[in-house]
Formats: C-alpha cells, sequence, structure tokens
C-alpha cells in the first residue's frame, strides 16, 4: 500500500474530500494535502506526525513552561486545588488544568496497564499530566473553529477566551494529552494559563515535585496519553502549506 511519511494514500484522499480538495489531487496537490492531512489525523504525537526532519516554524513560544517529577508527587492533590481556587474561585479539582487525580490509582495507562501500572495500585509512581505549552502548529489551538486559543500577552502561554468559546470541545479531543478542561458551569474549555507567570500549582506543592522553568519543547518527550483525531478547517489548512510543504517544493499562490 502506498504511503505517504508511514500514512496509508487512502487517509490522505478521504482527508483531501473533506477538506475541499478532492477537485484536483495532483501530485503536488497530493503532497501539499498529506502535510496537512499529517496534522490533522494525528495518531500519533506531534513528532511522529510531522517527520522527525519535517520543517517546523516556531512562532510565540511560551516563555515558560511547567516541570513534573513524578519521583516526588505524593498525589495529595494541593496542586489541583491551588489551580481551581487561583482560576475558578472554587476548590473542583476535576477542573483543575493539571492532571493528578486520574494518575493516583492507575497511572496514565488506567487499569489495564499490567506489570507497567503506576498509582496506588501499580508500582506507586504517581504520574502528573502537566500542559506542555506546544510550539507551532499548536493542536488545540488548530483544532479550535472560533480561534479562541490565543496567547496570554505576558506569558505567551496558550489560553482559552471564554467570551469567545462556544464549547464545541474540539480542542480537547485534539490534546494528545488530554489536558483541557471543561467548565460545565460556564460551558467553556479552559487550560493551564501558567498563572501569568506565577503557577500557583508549583506554591502548592509540599514535595518540590513541580517547578517553572524557561520554555523548552516537552512534546517529543515521552508518548501521548491517547490517540487524537483532530480535523483541520480547511482554510486554517491552506494557511499551512507555505511552512510544511516537503522540502524543495513550493505552495501554489
Amino acid at each position: 500500500m502506498h504511503t505517504i511519511r508511514g500514512f496509508p494514500a487512502t487517509w490522505i484522499e478521504h482527508a483531501a474530500k473533506a477538506s475541499g480538495f478532492e477537485a484536483e489531487l495532483s501530485r503536488r496537490g497530493f503532497l501539499k494535502l498529506s502535510v496537512c492531512a499529517l496534522s490533522g489525523l494525528a495518531l500519533l504525537g506531534l513528532g511522529d506526525a510531522f517527520g522527525e526532519n519535517a520543517p517546523l516554524v516556531i512562532l510565540d513560544n511560551a516563555t515558560g513552561c511547567l516541570l513534573a517529577d513524578p519521583t516526588r508527587c505524593v498525589g495529595c492533590q494541593r496542586c489541583e486545588l491551588a489551580c481551581t481556587e487561583f482560576n475558578d474561585g472554587r476548590a473542583q479539582p476535576s477542573l483543575a488544568r493539571i492532571k493528578i487525580a486520574r494518575a493516583v490509582n492507575f497511572g496514565p495507562t488506567g487499569p489495564t496497564g499490567g506489570t507497567a501500572m503506576h498509582g496506588d495500585w501499580g508500582d506507586g509512581l504517581v504520574v502528573q499530566g502537566i500542559c506542555r505549552q506546544c510550539p507551532h502548529p499548536v493542536p488545540c489551538a488548530t483544532a479550535c473553529p472560533q480561534d479562541a486559543i490565543t496567547l496570554d500577552p505576558k506569558t505567551s502561554a496558550r489560553v482559552v477566551d471564554p467570551a469567545v468559546c462556544v464549547g464545541c470541545r474540539l480542542c480537547q479531543q485534539a490534546c494528545p494529552w488530554d489536558m483541557l478542561s471543561f467548565d460545565e458551569e460556564a460551558g467553556v474549555a479552559t487550560k493551564c494559563s501558567l498563572c501569568h507567570g506565577n503557577p500557583k500549582c508549583v506554591e502548592a506543592c509540599p514535595a518540590a515535585a513541580l517547578r517553572y522553568v524557561p520554555w523548552q519543547d516537552l512534546t517529543r518527550d515521552g508518548s501521548p496519553s491517547r490517540a487524537t483525531l483532530s480535523v483541520t478547517a480547511p482554510e486554517k489548512a491552506k494557511a499551512c502549506l507555505d511552512c510544511h510543504l516537503p522540502a524543495g517544493t513550493k505552495s501554489a499562490k
């Protein structure tokens, strides 16, 4: 079966039909679309989707990011409380932008992890879930049909504008690490904003298991926690062509 960077050609053809490119699927058009489809059909991580040697344009990275040390985490969930108290004015760990509760019992893989299972029912390791403040292309922001995920003016953290978000949850489906939360009361998505440069989760951690450090690309470290299927809007896909065409090709204007 013919493949483009490991993806079956039929997948690209289906993406063409869904994105309105099916009229003329020439060899060049096929190559162009394959790049957009790789981002839209990212069943693997960003590194796997674009390939190790593919062009990657870094635009407006966050100034900092969170680093988590699972060997220090004691599973107390104080970070989750601090997060929601600061951002939402209420103690609601299920809404926290840092994820501890879901990994306490069985780890990121859940109860089917077998001998590799973490958490209280595994080897005792509590693996914290943190937002990686992804570089361009940002999966959650790219998936948002309303462009409701923008940059914090102070830290350039990717944040959700609640006045623009319509609650479609496509950003949740697009995040490979399942790090976006949804406020049922407000009907909008929410994600880590780095607390404007002073993360409250870091302050609250009694075990020094969290650190706020200068930004680094964490998207290639570890594996995504789940498979994702994010469909990129055609107009956004077209805008990506100049940066993400295979080497040696040019997009048609």
